[in-house]
């Protein structure tokens, strides 16, 4: 099992080796070999967690490691998915990097298969999570989307307007997908919420910074279709939106108590 884990990292730190290359002599060879070795990771982490999931008896979604494993496929699936057809080596190179972060952020936990507490004992666990983790790693490509068209609009003179279109394009399409599922997250998990604790909403400080970080990405899309914004103010609230992703994530975990505490 842990050699599936080595492997998908080894193909995800591959994607981004060819990348940087792909940065330096553009093609498409070395793009096709960018998107090859990141479906290869994907799918090395689908048979990883595929065997912890048979191990376990269980989703394999219910700690900070295993949680991390499915954001690490979440993020470059979500990418090959939605933005194969894109034509911007930075946004290759960006996804490959994120994905070998958090899993070597995964590896700093314990990758132990655990009994799941009695709260999480529930059908509602595999549907709440992955529908949060979509909707989450659509939020991370847009907001890698959303660095590059910032860095690219810096140097509108050199870039092509192209680009810039796709980028934005990018970041709306990705930021669509991302708020969807986070929707489905948060109505399966109020569902769930009501059958554990009785209280289809308790505030809890991650309910609480979810209902925020959707408000933020419900912003997005308002002003992307309704007023028609684009470009540098829409980049912007995806970041501050990603930022909300990652405190809810992350910081709600380590820094606040409450409910999802176990998390």
């Amino acid at each position: 099992m842990t050699r599936l884990f080595n492997l998908a990292f080894a193909a995800y730190l591959a994607a981004l080796v060819a990348a940087v290359i792909g940065m330096i002599r553009r093609g498409k060879t070395v793009e096709r070999v960018v998107y090859a070795f990141l479906a290869a990771g994907v799918l090395l982490l689908s048979a990883y967690m595929g065997v912890r999931w048979t191990e376990a008896g269980r989703a394999p979604f219910s700690n900070m490691f295993e949680s991390l494993i499915l954001f690490g496929w979440a993020i470059p699936a979500i990418f090959l998915a939605l933005l194969h057809g894109v034509r911007i080596p930075g946004l290759s190179a960006a996804t490959a990097l994120a994905s070998v972060l958090t899993l070597a952020y995964a590896s700093t936990f314990s990758a132990e298969i655990r009994p799941l507490m009695p709260a999480l004992q529930s059908n509602w666990l595999t549907f709440h999570v992955f529908s949060c983790f979509l909707g989450y790693g659509g939020f991370a490509v847009s907001f890698l989307a959303s660095l590059g068209y910032l860095v690219v609009s810096r140097r509108a003179s050199q870039a092509p307007k192209r680009s810039r279109a796709v980028l934005d394009t990018a970041m709306s399409q990705t930021i669509s997908f991302g708020f969807l599922f986070l929707t489905v997250g948060i109505v399966t998990g109020s569902i769930w919420a009501n059958s554990a604790w009785g209280s289809y909403w308790s505030w809890d400080p991650k309910e609480t910074w979810s209902l925020i970080t959707w408000l933020v990405y419900a912003a997005f899309l308002h002003c992307r279709y309704m007023r028609g914004w684009s470009g540098r103010r829409a980049a912007w609230i995806s970041i501050v939106g990603f930022a909300s992703v990652l405190f809810t994530y992350v910081g709600v975990n380590f820094l606040l108590s409450g409910l999802h505490s176990y998390a």
